[in-house]
């Protein structure tokens, strides 16, 4: 966990001054929320019960096993949401057959626009292993804080419109739904690759 962390320290700055503007959940600074991703000082993740792109009730249990890459944002997402599912989506193309045993995971912060059959369209665009989720606000709400996960609804000018505001890690997790560490915003495809494998190759890790 350690070596994952440091691996990730590089970007503390630019990404305490991209999160400078949020106001994290439970009045958590920028810093204190870093803190408790880069350094694991509190649990990060948990169980939840959405529902998936073909309307089927998932829970994180059903990915026991198996690494997962979990990711949240929204289809609105103008730039940064289809960057990092790209970046994930072919990091599972770089790791072959050992891309199996890794689920990668999309959940909405933004379910009102999002549902199930939008997300059908959707997340095939960026891999056609990558699960997109959906539910309520409540349990969205619920997962999200569970993960650590700022959150908030914008409205634009145009009335009636609105834009999510949202921070944007990839969270690696382990065959059990522990956490392991997370990847920064532009993190490349490489870079998961080579932090990835030696999981896979770890014993219930």
């Amino acid at each position: 966990m350690r070596a994952f962390a440091l691996a990730c320290a590089g970007m503390w700055l630019t990404l305490a001054s991209a999160l400078a503007g949020y106001a994290v959940p439970s009045a958590r600074s920028a810093a204190e929320t870093m803190d408790i991703l880069m350094w694991n000082r509190e649990p990060v993740g948990g169980p939840f019960e959405l529902t998936d792109q073909a309307g089927k009730l998932r829970t994180d249990r059903d990915f026991r096993g198996r690494l997962m890459l979990v990711y949240f944002g929204f289809t609105y997402c103008p730039d940064v949401c289809p960057t990092d599912l790209q970046a994930i989506g072919l990091a599972l193309d770089k790791l072959g057959s050992d891309a199996d045993s890794v689920q990668p995971i999309f959940i909405t912060v933004d379910p009102e626009r999002d549902t199930a059959s939008h997300l059908a369209e959707y997340v095939p665009l960026f891999h056609p292993r990558l699960i997109g989720l959906t539910g309520s606000d409540e349990a969205i709400r619920k997962v999200a804080d569970a993960y650590k996960v700022y959150y908030a609804r914008v409205p634009l000018k145009d009335a009636g419109d609105y834009t999510v505001d949202h921070t944007a890690y990839i969270y690696l997790m382990d065959r059990d739904g522990s956490y392991l560490g997370f990847f920064p915003p532009g993190t490349s495809a490489d870079r998961m690759v080579e932090i990835i494998k030696p999981r896979l190759a770890a014993p219930g890790r």
